[in-house]
């Protein structure tokens, strides 16, 4: 009989990914949806201290991001470093501090200041902890030496989130967020799409050292960009878009775009190239375009198009199954791209359409992330298929 889900030995608490994957995709599916609410008048802000605007950047970033990036690092690092990794009591004492998080982000209207920042700090807070003290602890033994890179990046969210939170901060600390996710992913997809090329096609892609760690450089510089000159800033995103393009170029996309699992990615990755050129644009010209299309290109492009692919494929090779992904796996893709085309494309075609774009964009996130929890959520609470424990 399983035990408890309550219990420390409930599958569930046996690796990261597991409670945080779970986590995102209830997420994906509610929080783009509430927002299409908020936003068009059919449901009340929340009670918060923060405004709206301010409630829907942290929670994507900071509650949907982070679940994602969470489960992904206390997975990965653990692996880096050859180490059993965080679990039992502390992924329930984790994911008890991202509940909490979400009620006082969402209903802390009421609640005295220092206990709102408290709530809204804690989860962030105990798992940067935890993640930096892995990369220290077993850093003599990490198989990646650019690890570097996440001692840098995971305290600076904690900056970034609390810049977010302040009212005459925000933009700061929403550029900072940015910033910072764009960089994390520039790091997992370079290494992931090193695997799953071989895997799939038995192709090597390049990897120079010359290439790669200019552009992790250009990639942190910006994530102090509110401290310089505007021209700075533009100059230093148009050489890390440049240089994206260069290495897309030697990643063999012409493969890529044979299978929507893989392509999907390199949808990705562009994504993050067609938002640092708009980011570099929009420093030198005053080009109107509708909506927030910079921000919003890298979450629906990079963060909507990737983290579903990478819940298929870590949902399923960490449970102990073949990395396969079925027609309804693949359907939630080609929906996360009509997601991506409904909220950036359409809206420049046709302005009118804006809130309807919205509305539409967002179902595509429910549909997509409903069919994500009702495929792997079950999974995830359930043993490993090949009888290893985690």
């Amino acid at each position: 009989m399983s035990p408890s889900i309550l219990s420390v030995a409930h599958p569930l608490w046996l690796v990261g990914f597991r409670p945080f994957f779970a986590l995102a995709c209830l997420a994906g599916l509610s929080l783009p949806m509430l927002w299409a609410l908020i936003f068009g008048g059919q449901l009340p802000a929340p009670a918060t201290p923060l405004n709206s605007i301010q409630w829907h950047a942290h929670e994507m970033f900071f509650g949907f991001g982070w679940a994602v990036l969470g489960g992904f690092l206390l997975t990965s690092t653990k692996n880096w470093v050859n180490i059993r990794g965080y679990h039992g009591p502390a992924l329930m004492l984790l994911t008890f501090a991202w509940l909490a998080e979400r009620l006082a982000v969402s209903f802390g209207a009421g609640l005295p200041s220092w206990l709102f920042m408290l709530a809204a700090n804690l989860f962030l807070g105990t798992i940067v902890a935890m993640l930096v003290w892995t990369l220290l602890r077993y850093r003599n033994q990490d198989s990646y030496r650019d690890n570097a890179f996440f001692l840098l990046m995971l305290p600076a969210f904690l900056v970034a989130k609390n810049l977010l939170l302040s009212g005459p901060d925000f933009t700061v600390g929403y550029g900072m967020t940015l910033a910072l996710f764009r960089l994390a992913f520039l790091v997992m997809l370079e290494r992931t799409l090193t695997q799953f090329m071989k895997a799939a096609f038995s192709a090597q892609i390049l990897r120079s050292p010359r290439l790669d760690m200019p552009i992790k450089l250009l990639g942190l510089l910006l994530v102090f960009e509110f401290a310089y000159p505007r021209l700075v800033t533009a100059g230093l995103s148009l050489a890390l878009a440049i240089l994206l393009l260069i290495r897309f170029f030697f990643w063999k996309p012409q493969l890529a775009i044979k299978r929507i699992d893989i392509g999907i990615m390199y949808v990705g990755y562009l994504a993050i190239v067609g938002q640092l050129l708009i980011e570099a644009l929009g420093h030198v010209i005053n080009f109107v375009w509708i909506g927030s299309v910079s921000v919003h290109l890298f979450t629906f492009g990079a963060m909507g198009c990737v983290i579903p692919a990478m819940i298929v494929r870590i949902a399923n090779g960490h449970t102990g199954r073949k990395v396969v992904f079925t027609a309804l796996d693949r359907a939630v893709l080609w929906i996360m791209l009509a997601a991506l085309f409904i909220r950036i494309g359409i809206p420049q075609l046709a302005p009118g359409a804006y809130l309807a774009c919205i509305h539409a964009a967002a179902t595509c996130w429910l549909i997509a992330f409903g069919i994500l929890t009702v495929r792997f959520i079950p999974m995830l609470m359930r043993p490993r298929v090949d009888g290893r424990e985690h």
